[in-house]
């Protein structure tokens, strides 16, 4: 239970984070943001303010702002249609009801001869058995009413397509960047709750009656040398200990103004398979705001590079697709770190945060990064791409994206019964 609701949190945070960088970024440029998705497939949780539809979805696989012009617009008013009109006190349409027009005893039922509910905002038509033509302006905000559900007309001002370059580059970078800066306050904070590692070879805490507390090595005593090679940073001096395993060494240590020599006895434990040296002595930490600050940024660098160093073995064929995790993977590895500490749970989010923002970044089909190459290219051309043509290479992104989700959380499903 325990991993279910960390993984459920996990999830939901970096979904709802990512999500909420395009939705405000959408906003801000006037963009009608019809849903704000968690999750995918059917709705078990909805509800509706300032014209968006906030929803969370069954299946966590990902999550969605659907932004007007995104995608084309279900309800299409033609000539020949008979729609219902309902008013405003100002005498423009508010509503336009397009079946069960009996249940609106309130509406004004014409035929349509001519529709522009983008540019003009009017409805040109007849009422029934009338031959006089009709004109009648449409409030912007107006909404079509199908099937007994509401939905919000997108004026051409309000759709992703009438914003310029670089709103549109923007509410789509919006997304991947907002998973840096999840990842970047995670370590921030991490760095002033418990502490910044320090870099220097000094000892933190030990573990009572082990290997070094045994030896009567004190925490705050700074490492000058192990076997007489001389040592100066932590890294260097956890290397010299790990492959060391049950073996004596003399430490050489400064107290104060004082420096002796001590021998201690590693002892021996295993890591993924691997047999290395211990002495019980935990890295030291120190607290600062700007030694928290350049942490969370040294922690977000190096964790970046190490997920494009990943992503770069991909595109060679060094990594290969079974050592890629899906869902499943995912939710497995987060028991494991989870059954760890948080102190390991919390890194663990941002990780993953800031690998969902790479590869959002990626030139797929699809992906913000698929599309931000298509921004480029009309930035380049001076004019859009085709529509259709674009929609159709996001279709074939997005199911081959899917097929790799299918086969990655097959493979995670193997891995588990093996």
């Amino acid at each position: 239970m325990t991993t279910i609701i960390a993984f459920i949190f996990m999830f939901g945070l970096l979904v709802f984070v990512h999500e909420l960088g395009h939705l405000i970024f959408a906003k801000r440029a006037g963009m009608l943001a019809r849903e704000f998705a968690i999750g995918m497939g059917p709705k078990i949780f909805s509800f509706e303010k300032n014209e968006t539809l906030y929803t969370i979805r069954l299946l966590p696989i990902g999550g969605y702002v659907r932004v007007a012009g995104d995608d084309p617009e279900i309800i299409e008013i033609k000539p020949g249609h008979h729609v219902g009109l309902e008013f405003n006190q100002d005498g423009r349409v508010s509503h336009i009801v397009v079946n069960n027009k009996s249940k609106h005893p309130n509406a004004r039922v014409i035929e349509v001869e001519h529709a522009d509910l983008e540019h003009q905002l009017k409805i040109e038509g007849y009422e029934l058995d009338e031959d006089e033509k009709l004109t009648f302006e449409v409030n912007p905000k107006a909404k079509f009413v199908m099937d007994g559900k509401e939905a919000q007309i997108a004026p051409y001002d309000r759709q992703f397509g009438s914003k310029t370059l670089p709103q549109r580059a923007m509410q789509l970078f919006a997304g991947p960047m907002m998973n840096f800066i999840l990842a970047l306050v995670i370590f921030l904070l991490l760095g002033f709750v418990q502490g910044v590692p320090v870099e220097e070879a000094q000892l933190g805490e030990l573990e009572k009656n082990g290997p070094a507390d045994q030896a009567g090595l004190q925490q705050g005593d700074k490492i000058v040398s192990v076997d007489d090679q001389s040592v100066s940073t932590w890294s260097g001096f956890v290397s010299i200990i790990q492959k060391r395993p049950n073996e004596s060494i003399d430490m050489t240590y400064s107290r104060d103004t004082e420096t002796s020599t001590v021998t201690v006895n590693t002892r021996e434990v295993e890591r993924n398979g691997e047999k290395m040296g211990q002495i019980g002595v935990f890295r030291p930490t120190e607290k600062s705001f700007f030694g928290a600050f350049s942490y969370s940024i040294g922690q977000t660098y190096e964790f970046t590079k190490l997920i494009l160093v990943t992503v770069g073995k991909m595109v060679t064929g060094q990594f290969s697709i079974d050592q890629l995790s899906g869902p499943v993977g995912i939710y497995n590895a987060t028991s494991t770190v989870v059954q760890t500490s948080w102190q390991s749970y919390v890194p663990w989010i941002a990780l993953l945060s800031i690998n969902l923002g790479i590869l959002n970044l990626l030139p797929v089909p699809a992906l913000d990064g698929g599309r931000l190459v298509f921004i480029g290219i009309e930035a380049v051309r001076g004019k859009p791409m085709d529509p259709q043509k674009e929609g159709i290479v996001h279709f074939i992104g997005f199911a081959l994206l899917m097929l790799l989700m299918i086969v990655v959380t097959w493979n995670d499903i193997q891995r588990l019964f093996l």
